[in-house]
């Protein structure tokens, strides 16, 4: 497949003001290409190693091909001349179709979306758990059976550890949490007992407000 197939594949949303959103296009572009060429997995690693190994490691590099000052002729030839010979057809294909529209700031978000795209067409899902502390083996395997359980795919447990949760945990899964937090349990009882004590409080005033009244 050629550039020009390629280009093809993606609308022209180049209009559309969302970063997210164009991203997104170029992401699903890429992975229809790799697949086409029955490769997704290695095509995933090689934009993830030019993101993260290339790009990530020099500054100066990703400030050249993100800036304004060069234009997008002068970008593509720096990327004929230092990635394009060291890269597969597909990648490099890809990459001169990204500097063409003058987007390759957005590879970091074109690869991240990539690999989110590429998980819910294996049935995968992300699962993002905070705990107070960091959770044993046994745990995170019990909170993967039942995730699977209840989401009827293959969660993919991202863990991070937040002392001032106190304790117990938060999971996300996508924009649903499930709090189940010493910290928020704690603030929900202070809550009611505010509640309750203001209720008590006019049952009180209630109560002497019907004395008076006799």
């Amino acid at each position: 497949m050629d550039s020009q197939d390629l280009r093809t594949r993606i609308p022209s949303v180049m209009e559309d003001p969302g970063a997210r959103s164009v991203a997104k296009v170029y992401a699903h572009a890429y992975l229809e290409s790799a697949a086409g060429a029955g490769g997704v997995d290695s095509a995933l690693e090689e934009l993830g190693s030019f993101v993260k190994d290339v790009l990530g490691t020099n500054p100066e590099f990703d400030h050249m091909l993100r800036t304004q000052e060069l234009n997008v002729e002068a970008k593509l030839e720096l990327l004929e001349k230092v990635v394009v010979p060291r890269s597969s057809p597909l990648f490099g294909n890809f990459i001169r179709v990204v500097a063409h529209h003058d987007r390759l700031e957005l590879l970091p978000l074109i690869y991240d979306l990539s690999v989110r795209e590429s998980e819910l067409r294996q049935n995968q899902r992300r699962v993002q758990i905070t705990s107070a502390s960091e959770l044993s083996t046994e745990t995170l395997e019990s909170i993967r059976h039942k995730m699977a359980t209840a989401l009827s795919t293959q969660p993919i447990l991202e863990t991070r550890v937040d002392p001032s949760l106190l304790g117990g945990m938060l999971i996300r899964v996508g924009d649903t949490v499930y709090d189940g937090s010493l910290k928020t349990q704690v603030k929900q009882l202070r809550v009611l007992l505010r509640e309750r004590c203001l209720n008590e409080i006019q049952r009180g005033r209630d109560r002497f407000s019907h004395q008076d009244g006799n």
